[in-house]
C-alpha cells in the first residue's frame, strides 16, 4: 500500500514539474560564429514563437535581423540560427524572443524591424534578449 502512494506522490509531483515554466528568457554565451551559426544554450518562451538574431551596438538597441530560429513553447536546448549574412569576430548580437503572433501564417517569420507580426515578446515591458559578442 505504501508503495502505491508513494508512486501516486511521485507522479503528481512529475506532473506539476512537467507543468512548471521559469520565466522567459535567453542564456547564451560569446561564441565563436565563423561557421555561419550562433546558438542559444537555453531559450524560454511562454508560447510558440521564434528566437531572433538583430545586430546591435554599445547602444544596445536591436538593429537588422540576421538570422532567426523556431521556438516551442517552454524550454528550448541548444537553439541554432543560421545566420544570413557575415558577422566578424567583436560584432555584438541581441538574441532575442519573438512571438509567432499578428502574423498572417503560422510557422513563417513574418518580422521587419518596426513590425508588429512576429514582434518582440517583453515581459514588464522589458525586451526578452541577451547580447553577445562574436569570437
Amino acid at each position: 500500500m505504501n508503495h502505491i502512494l508513494l508512486c501516486v506522490s511521485a507522479l503528481i509531483v512529475a506532473c506539476n514539474s512537467a507543468g512548471a515554466m521559469s520565466n522567459p528568457a535567453v542564456v547564451v554565451a560569446d561564441q565563436d560564429v565563423s561557421a555561419g551559426t550562433v546558438t542559444a544554450e537555453k531559450v524560454t518562451a511562454e508560447s510558440n514563437g521564434w528566437l531572433v538574431v538583430h545586430r546591435t551596438g554599445s547602444e544596445m538597441k536591436p538593429g537588422p535581423v540576421v538570422g532567426y530560429a523556431p521556438l516551442k513553447a517552454g524550454d528550448n536546448m541548444d537553439v541554432t540560427a543560421i545566420l544570413q549574412e557575415d558577422v566578424k569576430a567583436g560584432d555584438m548580437l541581441m538574441l532575442m524572443v519573438h512571438s509567432e503572433a499578428g502574423g498572417t501564417r503560422t510557422g513563417v517569420y513574418e518580422y521587419t524591424l518596426g513590425a508588429k507580426e512576429d514582434g518582440p515578446v517583453r515581459v514588464d515591458d522589458k525586451l526578452v534578449m541577451t547580447v553577445i559578442t562574436a569570437k
